[in-house]
């Protein structure tokens, strides 16, 4: 999951800033506002899958981290 974050991490950014999302397999499968809301929308589709859930900060989040 790593390389395909890496490689969407500027769409990701301007789409979904602030937001939660789930990844199974290189493919995006939820986007939500929390941890546990992204988890099982992702488990619905995918009851059998391992799914990976990042959060996406905004640009005012960003400057805090840096």
């Amino acid at each position: 999951m790593g390389t395909y974050l890496l490689e969407h991490s500027q769409e990701f950014s301007e789409k979904y800033p602030g937001k939660y999302i789930a990844v199974i397999k290189n493919e995006l499968v939820a986007i939500g506002n929390s941890n546990i809301e992204v988890f099982k929308k992702a488990k619905e589709q995918y009851p059998d899958k391992e799914v990976s859930i990042t959060y996406i900060p905004t640009d005012e989040e960003m400057v805090t981290l840096l």
